[in-house]
């Protein structure tokens, strides 16, 4: 493992795969918690890691769609505050650190909603950073939003109420922590880091 991250996050980045900690938890919160890999899904997937779009496209079991704005990876071009599919589309969705670039996160969180059948799930994932959210639209440079948000294409630092804002639109949201399951050893296994939370939304 190598250093990644500002600051640098020790033993972060796999030097074979290219994922970080958040895409490690995922695989595993994946293929041990859900039914992802032995089920029929369709499935969005937004701002797709490489790591995971090469594995994701191959699977028999899915009808794999992935989607961003700019991304030269995605297969689609899409806003996700406007996703020009039908209510209902898909099965399952992901989206890991996104929403924290969306100014009107709302807006996409009402759509990620909208596309997602009854009975769906997503896993919608942001950096938890404070207690609060703290947004201020009149931080616009991005030395300020680096500053503040902590990065300079972030645009709000999210705080534990970021379940409240998925429930506002009509999520039923399960903050996760099953990292607590995998023990010390698998946490330095695959070197996670041990306070990440899943937020696995319902429909």
């Amino acid at each position: 493992m190598r250093p990644a991250g500002h600051p640098a996050r020790l033993n972060a980045l796999c030097p074979f795969c290219g994922s970080l900690e958040r895409h490690r938890l995922l695989w595993l919160y994946l293929r041990n918690q859900t039914d992802f890999f032995d089920r029929p899904h369709k499935v969005l997937h937004f701002a797709p890691e490489p790591v995971f779009q090469k594995i994701f496209k191959d699977m028999p079991n899915l009808r794999y769609t992935s989607a961003d704005l700019s991304s030269e990876i995605a297969m689609v071009k899409m806003d996700i505050t406007h996703i020009p599919e039908e209510n209902g589309a898909y099965d399952v969705i992901l989206c890991t650190h996104v929403l924290e670039h969306i100014p009107d996160d709302r807006k996409a969180m009402n759509e990620l909603y909208r596309v997602l059948k009854p009975g769906g799930w997503a896993i919608l994932q942001v950096p938890i950073l404070c207690g609060k959210t703290f947004e201020d639209e009149k931080v616009v440079l991005p030395e300020e939003r680096a500053r503040i948000f902590g990065q300079k294409d972030h645009v709000r630092k999210y705080g534990i109420d970021y379940k409240d804002r998925l429930e506002g639109v009509g999520f039923k949201v399960k903050v996760d922590d099953y990292i607590k399951n995998l023990g010390e050893n698998k946490i330095r296994e695959y070197a996670l880091m041990s306070g990440e939370a899943i937020y696995f939304c319902k429909k």
